[in-house]
């Protein structure tokens, strides 16, 4: 590669669409993303939160894949046989929900349809988004095995789904009964628990008068929702209730209707709640409910699947829940039942995916007995292989909610999903259940419902990998997973059920650890939603400032489990982040000369630039690694944006400058060679976060290998590990830094040549000044440099004392002395607060005590370098006033 070619083919300013569109193809067809099954490599497996096929990817799937993306790459390059599956969920409610809202527009109904015309609609909807989300992966440069890509309605997925219901069914785990559920009357379907999201609502307590079938009085109850009334079997009251103790057995009168129901007690009541007499409606509570079974009442529903009183609510049949609510509240006070209505704040449920408000329904469903599979679960956090959470507080989440478990309504009535595999026999009512239908099967009917979304997700870690072919390459290879990244809200929904089902159907947990983020909220720390209008869609970012911007904004901006709020300004600072990697890039490759990857030789001598900048890269890569591997990846972040901008572009590239545009050929050459190893090198490890200019800067740089993608993960180098240089660059940078700060104070120009005199406190420091005075020769531009341990401060000079050294710079006409006695004892403050904070640490035997005694030692080196520069200054002042 020559120079020219350089010049020509990397533009003077960064355009991430050129330099993004066509990376993806590329990799795809290296199939450098494809698990190999080699032998000799350790495998390293993550499974990707199937996103619903309902619509568009959004922040939060941007955030959550490209976490998973910068481990798969890490792992790529660390020499793993990486497996980084990809998939879809086919979300049952959300999915019939947009199906069938596509077809009102069309003015037919799924029932217009039937069920079979229904599912070839449903399927062509998949086909449409599936590709719409193909399409944003490849956008964010994901690095996904797609000869692997799997779909929770595919065939292997839907043979799993069946093995394990038959097999829980078998157990005696999965059972049919009539309760209480959550019903959806938008939708038509049952709610797990977790589907239903409370929210406080202005709502009221309608306070009636039950007269008493004898005559002899009334008993007080009240309800928020009278309509359901109309259902009422019983009052219950509590045994041990001296005012109601005499009424246990008898009967009152259901106003409206005229039925009458009995008195009963039951220690559920609470005496000291409102009347201490209470309604029951088994029909539509669930705590009535249970009162009911334990007394054999009669379960009257009032009302129909979509909401709608039926007719059993007599004068009230085919009018909306809430419009009878009014209408019933009306005849009620009419009839002087209703004597009281009070407003009161309670909790509502609605239903997660339409917003309905949610019905307690009596509704016959298929459950899961939960206790025994939790049982295994809560073990399992015990043990040695437990599932370890990040950040560890959320395994309190998830212990919290499976020590309090109940039983799972998986059964949905819907059309789109995995349809449940039981059978119902025509004229016995025989239920069988197994993979496939019955012999004779005119005799049996299959239920026409549908299993919960969650039940096949629940699988997914395994039934991704052939399961239940139990010798299947893949599940043997592959599973357990290593890692699973997803968001704080689904750990009930999701996580644990995975980890219920993985325990029971492998005996192993389905992933080593679960990485857990937040939401992605907008600037002000809302929630983003369609309501707000405050969403922004990945791709616009994109359109704009390009993936890698984006990337590395989402995976830097928060710590593990914490929320991340959207700011554009960040994302086009990230962009700003890529723009001086560019340009550096650029500057080196034009002064590399036509460089080849067998040129580089790095065993010439080096400057102490050259040494520092190969030290720096070496801690730079052990720390990277080691915070990747502890998912910090907002640390990684800062530690590779500092070593990029500060000591790569700002310190190295400029000292570069030096041999780069001297005489001396071999240390030119060394020059290039150290720059081209250590852009190599950074670009290896900037990767994972933004790959896409890091591949394009990559592949003009001297090297081997087809792609950064398959290129070797940096780790320390021995050979190019220079402690002492980094501790002479250290002194030098600081030197620059202080005559560069104090030219500002000044106002004294860069360009304008200044005396400096440098007093080392021993000769140690002098070497090292001596030996690099060409750098402070360039970047202080002095009219005479003085390095002396004999050196007197002149009279009215600047002064600044640092580690090793006592610097002047006699400004005489420039210097207010007033004004830098004010400078120097703003610095004796900062320096007498330091010795005060590293003195009390080390006054704290809890401190010295638990601290490594590396970190006590670099605590006591710090008071001893501030305690001497906190006299030198005080001398500094002192010496002034006279």
């Amino acid at each position: 590669m020559t120079t020219e070619q350089n010049e020509l083919t990397m533009p003077t300013k960064y355009d991430p669409k050129a330099t993004e569109s066509s990376w993806y193809e590329y990799w795809l067809k290296g199939k450098f993303f494809e698990a190999t099954g080699d032998e000799k490599k350790k495998p390293y497996t993550v499974v990707i939160p199937p996103p619903n096929v309902t619509g568009k990817l959004h922040l939060g799937h941007a955030w959550d894949t490209t976490l998973q993306d910068i481990l798969t790459r890490t792992k790529r390059m660390q020499g793993y046989d990486v497996l980084w599956l990809p998939g879809m969920d086919h979300a049952g409610i959300a999915t019939q929900a947009k199906v069938e809202g596509k077809l009102k527009e069309e003015g037919i109904s799924r029932y217009d349809l039937g069920r079979e015309k229904f599912l070839e609609k449903s399927w062509e909807w998949k086909e449409e988004y599936a590709e719409f989300i193909r399409k944003q992966w490849s956008k964010l440069g994901l690095g996904l095995d797609y000869s692997r890509e799997r779909f929770t309605l595919d065939e292997g997925l839907s043979d799993a789904v069946k093995e394990v219901f038959v097999k829980l069914y078998n157990k005696g785990l999965i059972y049919r009964g009539e309760y209480i559920i959550n019903w959806d009357p938008q939708t038509k379907t049952a709610l797990s628990d977790i589907e239903v999201i409370h929210q406080d609502v202005q709502g009221a307590f309608y306070h009636m008068k039950y007269p008493l079938a004898d005559g002899s009085g009334h008993i007080e109850v009240a309800t928020t929702r009278p309509e359901t009334m109309l259902g009422d079997t019983a009052i219950a009251v509590h045994p041990k209730d001296e005012r109601y103790q005499h009424l246990i057995g008898k009967k009152a009168i259901l106003p409206i209707v005229g039925r009458e129901i009995e008195i009963v007690g039951d220690d559920y009541v609470d005496m000291e709640f409102g009347s201490g007499a209470v309604k029951i409606t088994p029909a539509h509570d669930p705590n009535d409910f249970e009162i009911g079974n334990r007394h054999n009442l009669e379960r009257i529903l009032v009302m129909d699947e979509g909401g709608k009183m039926n007719d059993n609510a007599g004068v009230y049949k085919g009018m909306d829940r809430f419009e009878c609510r009014k209408q019933i509240v009306k005849d009620l006070q009419e009839q002087g039942v209703l004597f009281k209505i009070e407003e009161h704040m309670h909790s509502v449920g609605h239903s997660e995916r339409s917003g309905a408000v949610v019905e307690p329904y009596l509704s016959t469903q298929w459950f899961v007995k939960m206790k025994p599979l939790a049982e295994e679960a809560i073990k399992l956090q015990s043990s040695d292989n437990k599932v370890n959470f990040v950040p560890d507080r959320f395994e309190k989440t998830y212990m919290r909610w499976i020590e309090n478990i109940r039983d799972w309504c998986i059964s949905r009535q819907l059309w789109w999903g995995h349809r449940i595999p039981a059978w119902y026999h025509k004229e016995t009512g025989e239920i069988f259940v197994g993979h496939e239908a019955p012999e004779y099967i005119e005799n049996w009917e299959q239920d026409t419902d549908v299993l919960d979304t969650w039940f096949s997700s629940a699988l997914w870690p395994f039934s991704t990998m052939g399961w239940p072919d139990k010798e299947s390459a893949d599940f043997k290879r592959y599973f357990p997973t290593d890692v699973l990244v997803t968001g704080y809200d689904i750990i009930y929904f999701w996580v644990a059920r995975m980890i219920f089902q993985s325990l029971e159907f492998t005996g192993k947990q389905p992933f080593n650890d679960v990485l857990i983020h937040g939401l992605v909220r907008d600037s002000e720390g809302r929630k983003m939603s369609k309501s707000l209008g405050n969403g922004v869609d990945p791709m616009d970012v994109i359109e704009k400032y390009g993936a890698d911007a984006l990337r590395f904004f989402l995976s830097t901006g928060s710590s593990p489990g914490n929320d991340l709020r959207f700011y554009w300004e960040k994302v086009e600072s990230t962009w700003n982040f890529a723009n001086k990697i560019w340009n550096a890039s650029r500057f080196a490759l034009m002064n590399m000369n036509g460089m080849t990857y067998s040129e580089i030789d790095l065993s010439g001598g080096k400057s102490l630039a050259d040494k520092w900048i190969l030290t720096r890269l070496n801690t730079t890569a052990e720390e990277v690694t080691r915070l990747i591997d502890a998912y910090e990846f907002g640390e990684v972040g800062r530690l590779l944006y500092n070593f990029i901008w500060d000591d790569l572009c700002d310190w190295y590239i400029e000292m570069a400058k030096l041999p780069l545009y001297g005489e001396d050929e071999a240390a030119k050459k060394t020059t290039r060679s150290v720059l081209a190893h250590v852009l190599d090198q950074t670009m290896r490890l900037l990767h994972p976060f933004m790959p896409f200019i890091t591949e394009e800067i990559w592949q003009h740089l001297p090297h081997e290998g087809e792609s950064i993608t398959v290129a070797s993960w940096p780790v320390k180098r021995e050979d190019l590990h220079f402690p002492e240089a980094a501790k002479d660059m250290a002194l030098i940078t600081e030197v620059i830094r202080s005559v560069r700060n104090i030219r500002s104070e000044m106002n004294v120009a860069p360009s304008k040549p200044i005396e400096l005199q440098i007093k080392p406190k021993d000769a140690e420091v002098q070497k090292a000044l001596e030996a690099n005075r060409t750098y402070l020769m360039r970047f202080c531009n002095p009219s005479e440099l003085v390095i002396d341990e004999k050196i007197t401060a002149p009279e009215k000079s600047m002064s600044s004392v640092l580690t090793g050294l006592e610097m002047y710079l006699p400004l005489e006409g420039l210097i207010n002395i007033d004004e830098e006695i004010q400078r120097l004892e703003k610095e004796l403050e900062k320096y007498n607060k330091e010795v005060e904070r590293v003195q009390k640490k080390l006054s704290n035997e809890g401190f010295v005590k638990k601290a490594p005694e590396k970190v006590i030692e670099e605590e006591r080196a710090k008071e001893k370098d501030y305690i001497e520069k906190q006299q030198l200054v005080k001398q500094r002042i002192a010496e002034l006033r006279v």
